[in-house]
């Protein structure tokens, strides 16, 4: 049983209250409230596939995008996400890079780039890429010619020799396997070794023990920030490193296939001491970068790693005081909680991070992307609007995958013969739809026009969505109420010095529901109250606020009977399944 405890914690203040080991100039702003650009965004992550079509062939692209950079300027976002954009045979859909420094031709040219960097800070809208190291493609020309035992490239990759068995041929050197299942090494008969893949086998792990790698990969980064980029999201970073021995890893009793992920525990290729050094070594970058041109933005760093709490924390400072990654990730509201999981659930996991995290570092909170299916989905599109109030008023930043704020649906009926997800493609017709990605990957819903009005083509890369017709951006920016207009609101108040400054106290008032408050001296009290449950509640207050004071609604669901600036009894509100209210208690 969860112990109730009123828990207050300062979050998002990084230099008022919080004393630092490390006194970075990245931290400090010439902001009034003392908050770089980064500690309090909201990130609205582009999926450059399915975001904007512009030529008609059925492919997003980079001029689709600045084509909309109008929208997320109007929606208050002021930082922008791109999934790769780098050239790729697109096995894995841009995760397989075969050139770090060129544009996939399906996307566009290095000058619609240029455009679209010139037109996102025309609109102060920061681009952050998406940068994959752990691995190449198979094409790129680092593991062409280190196939061919070229003398510089040659220990580029992770390359073993084979276990020899008589005549049944040349084996893996251990029990590894891939995440997208089957063994992580491919036979190379050029070479006549194994090389390793923890992804499919068209993307060899790049050897990060080898320095020559190691500057190949920095001079990748300081690249792109010539060309104007504000950071890098780093993908997989927790997969940098192996074990040098190639140990055997221990069987885990998840599974009785050994061709699966699960089917053993992942000591020796994940998460080794060397991740926090490389992550660490590229901290050292960006601050080195942002300290000798000072006429951009900090330069940040956010890293992708499923990795055990206190490993995460450890990326933002280890225990000697050195800073690494501004943001790791924190995926809680997509691996920790879901439609079942009742309001302690929701607490303990919003405590449990703030709790774990250095003093001195800005929390941030993902509620959904590219991997993992929609907050509709997850959640039930009752609690849409609920779940973004609780994104949108948390301390710290906050991650939004395209389309979340507008509700879109998992599209969960995509064809075998439509399907393009590699581990989808891996796990074979009668199984695909379990661990298919491309349901949550399909076309942005900009209107009720052919293919949403994402494209013209007569067929998209993934087939739109067929609820288009009703759930589009459009229809929503008409509405009296919508998903998108409640999402606009909330990040319209994120600006409120309560949200940026505020300190943070959550309580479950129930299993049904819980509360939390943003508090800031001589200034409004803000309230968010959610329902998590499928029944309705009504919600005593009087406990959580200090003394009676008059309570007013803020933000309202789109599905919501209260209206903003409406008063509200504070011992008796009554909340409908799955709804959120944003209040605001006003000073006497």
């Amino acid at each position: 049983m969860l112990l109730k405890l009123r828990f207050v914690l300062l979050c998002s203040l990084p230099l008022l209250l919080r004393p630092q080991p490390v006194m970075s100039s990245l931290v400090m702003s010439r902001a009034e409230d003392f908050i770089d650009w980064w500690q309090h965004t909201v990130f609205y992550q582009i999926y450059p596939r399915s975001f904007m079509d512009s030529n008609g062939d059925g492919i997003g692209d980079l001029k689709g995008i600045t084509l909309k950079l109008p929208y997320l300027a109007e929606t208050g976002i002021k930082a922008t996400w791109l999934s790769p954009i780098f050239a790729s045979p697109m096995v894995d859909f841009g995760y397989d890079i075969s050139d770090y420094r060129s544009i996939q031709p399906e996307y566009g040219t290095m000058a619609d780039f240029e455009e679209l960097v010139a037109t996102a800070y025309g609109l102060g809208i920061k681009i952050i890429l998406d940068f994959v190291p752990n691995h190449t493609s198979d094409q790129h020309e680092w593991f062409k010619k280190s196939a061919q035992n070229d003398p510089v490239y040659r220990d580029f990759y992770v390359w073993a020799d084979a276990i020899l068995d008589g005549d049944n041929g040349p084996h893996p050197p251990n029990n590894w396997q891939s995440v997208f299942y089957g063994s992580a090494w491919t036979w190379h008969p050029e070479r006549k070794q194994y090389y390793l893949h923890q992804f499919t086998k068209e993307q060899p792990d790049l050897n990060f023990r080898n320095p020559e790698v190691v500057k190949a990969m920095d001079e990748v980064l300081t690249y792109w920030l010539d060309k104007g980029v504000a950071g890098f999201r780093i993908d997989a970073v927790n997969h940098l490193f192996e074990n040098v021995n190639l140990d055997n890893e221990p069987v885990s009793g998840k599974t009785e296939d050994p061709l699966s992920y699960s089917y053993t525990e992942h000591i020796y290729t994940k998460d080794l001491p060397e991740v926090l050094e490389m992550v660490q070594h590229w901290r050292r970058l960006l601050d080195e970068y942002s300290a000798t041109h000072t006429n951009g933005p900090t330069r940040i760093m956010m890293t992708e790693a499923y990795a055990p709490l206190q490993k995460l924390m450890d990326y933002y400072e280890d225990e000697s005081g050195v800073h690494g990654s501004h943001l790791p990730f924190n995926f809680h509201f997509i691996t920790d909680v879901g439609a079942t999981s009742d309001a302690r659930d929701f607490v303990y996991n919003v405590e449990k991070w703030l709790i774990y995290m250095p003093r001195g570092h800005a929390a941030n909170w993902v509620m959904g992307n590219h991997d993992n299916p929609r907050v509709a989905s997850r959640f039930g599109p009752a609690s849409v609007d609920a779940m973004n109030m609780l994104l949108l008023t948390l301390p710290g930043v906050a991650v939004t995958y395209n389309g979340e704020e507008l509700g879109m649906l998992d599209y969960r009926e995509i064809s075998w013969e439509d399907t393009v997800d590699p581990p989808a493609r891996n796990a074979g017709e009668e199984n695909y739809k379990d661990v298919s990605r491309d349901p949550e990957r399909t076309p942005f819903q900009w209107n009720n026009e052919t293919n949403a009005g994402f494209s013209s083509a007569e067929h998209t890369w993934l087939p739109v969505h067929p609820n288009y017709l009703e759930l589009n951006l459009a229809k929503q920016q008409e509405a009296t109420k919508s998903h998108y207009k409640v999402y606009k609101a909330l990040v319209e108040l994120r600006k409120s010095v309560v949200l940026r400054r505020g300190r943070f106290t959550i309580e479950p008032l129930s299993r049904a529901v819980f509360a939390f408050k943003r508090t800031l001296k001589e200034y409004n009290t803000l309230i968010t109250i959610i329902n998590v449950s499928a029944e309705p509640q009504l919600v005593d207050l009087s406990e959580f606020v200090d003394r009676p004071q008059k309570l007013v609604v803020e933000v309202a669901g789109a599905d919501s009977s209260y209206e903003p600036g409406q008063a509200l009894a504070i011992g008796a509100i009554n909340l409908e399944p799955h709804e959120g209210l944003v209040c605001k208690l006003l000073q006497d």
